[in-house]
């Protein structure tokens, strides 16, 4: 197994690769056994990983070898099976080719890409919500169907369909359909791609991207901060992506994207409510890292322009259209050593808001023509065997005052205006296998929606501490 995973993780990594033997029992190499116009065989690299048991199954290799201490940290190796396009795989393939000069025309694996995952949890705050007991129960939180794997030679996708029962709807959940290859660039090793997604920065291979950030898995049924930068899942779900992105000498990877709307459900006509994208929203994501040595090191920048068509309406004057331009910057240290594992991650993002649409309406929408919004965020999981792990977070939301935007209401809003929050987020979790974990998780918070005592109402409001949450949740993939 040691054998296989170094060779492969050189070839992933632009090492060369040996070509199957004519004996091979598989006839997916044969079908794959194809050299580009490059000249270089490059159809058994490594593609991507995610939280699915798919590419256990594809690959043949333990779910330890693509994630740090279980699903969904990735690991080097996990990162560069997912920029290779989720392709690799050990399964025989039912081939159609030609002939054998030709490239293969499909390659089929013989059984389907599919798993399945569900969440089930139990989530208490120290107030209860407003009709509500101070405890409840989810069964389940979350259960969802996934494809994942190789569809052709260098083609590949992971897709998720899931059920929520907060909505009580089955839907589109994150999906990403990636081509990848490898070519030579100043006698160097480039991965090039193209990923087609629907949620920004899903895309992305490390655990500071919004998509994939800590807390992993967290209360559906806990109050949340009323404010978030659009990148922060603000469009999850909603847009189509299309992006390219290269990744040079295994150290340096960057890509530009672009987003359209493509909102679920009945569609309706753009108003002040909606979240329409004008035109399209230009994404970058730059990123490098060190190639060697026990400790990785990850330093990294992305930005996102996005223009919100909120259509005509009943305006004064002005423009229809409200601009956010956020930029960020992010960094990942990793150390493993034996079974045990340390990975930090710390990220920041800064949203500038031209609210020039909501301000000019008719009724006003916000109280400025032009707000910003900073969060912070600064976690680590250390895992002192490979199957328990201690993870501990800061998180903080800061930003213009505007009591239009945040409004005062039970619960959800701001006495003040102020949309900042912060607090810390601590867990425990135990993975008796690698497709099973039990986790408890403790948020606390100093200050919510812009106070720390009854910053929802002027009179007989919530206080802070009062949503804090113990939230028990058993996870498993299967």
């Amino acid at each position: 197994m040691i054998l296989v995973v170094a060779a492969l993780a050189s070839t992933l990594s632009g090492g060369t690769t040996t070509a199957p033997t004519a004996g091979s029992d598989s006839p997916h190499w044969a079908a794959d056994s194809v050299h580009d116009s490059f000249g270089r065989s490059h159809e058994r690299q490594l593609l991507g990983g995610k939280r699915t048991p798919t590419f256990a199954r594809q690959t043949r290799l333990s779910c330890a070898v693509c994630h740090l201490g279980g699903f969904p940290q990735l690991s080097r190796f996990g990162r560069l099976f997912k920029l290779n396009g989720y392709t690799l795989s050990q399964l025989p393939a039912v081939p159609e080719q030609s002939d054998s000069a030709n490239r293969p025309q499909v390659a089929l694996s013989s059984i389907p890409g599919l798993s399945t995952m569900a969440i089930v949890s139990a989530t208490s705050t120290t107030k209860a919500l407003p009709g509500t007991p101070a405890t409840r129960a989810e069964f389940p939180q979350q259960i969802s169907l996934l494809f994942g794997g190789e569809i052709a030679p260098h083609l590949g996708a992971l897709a998720e369909l899931s059920y929520s029962d907060v909505t009580s709807k089955l839907s589109i959940d994150n999906t990403d359909v990636r081509f990848a290859n490898h070519t030579r660039w100043l006698d160097r090793d480039l991965l090039y791609g193209v990923t087609l997604h629907n949620n920004p920065t899903v895309q992305d291979v490390w655990n500071t991207a919004p998509a994939w950030s800590y807390p992993f898995t967290s209360a559906a049924l806990a109050p949340r901060p009323a404010a978030s930068t659009l990148l922060d899942g603000a469009l999850a779900q909603s847009v189509l992506g299309l992006g390219a992105y290269g990744w040079f000498d295994n150290m340096l990877y960057a890509e530009f994207s672009a987003y359209t709307s493509a909102p679920q459900g009945p569609r309706r006509l753009i108003d002040s409510t909606t979240r329409s994208i004008r035109g399209v929203a230009p994404y970058w994501r730059v990123a490098l890292q060190n190639r060697t040595g026990p400790v990785y090191v990850m330093v990294g920048t992305y930005g996102m322009v996005t223009e919100i068509d909120r259509g005509a309406g009943a305006v004064v004057s002005g423009s229809a259209l409200d601009r956010y331009t956020d930029i960020g910057g992010d960094a990942q240290v990793e150390r493993a050593v034996g079974r045990s594992f340390l990975v930090a991650r710390t990220s920041y993002t800064h949203e500038s808001q031209d609210l020039s649409r909501l301000f000019t309406a008719v009724p006003q929408g916000a109280s400025n023509p032009s707000n910003t919004l900073d969060t912070w965020k600064l976690n680590m999981t250390y895992g002192p065997v490979s199957n328990w792990s201690f993870g501990a977070g800061y998180f903080a939301t800061t930003g213009s005052t505007d009591q239009l935007l945040y409004p005062a209401a039970s619960v959800t809003g701001s006495r003040t205006g102020d949309p900042g929050s912060n607090g810390e987020v601590a867990e425990v979790t135990l993975n008796p296998w690698l497709n099973a974990r039990v986790g408890l998780q403790y948020v606390v918070y100093q200050r919510f929606n812009g106070g720390a005592t009854s910053y929802d109402l002027f009179r007989g409001g919530r206080n802070a501490t009062d949503n804090n949450t113990l939230f028990l949740y058993f996870w498993f993939a299967y």
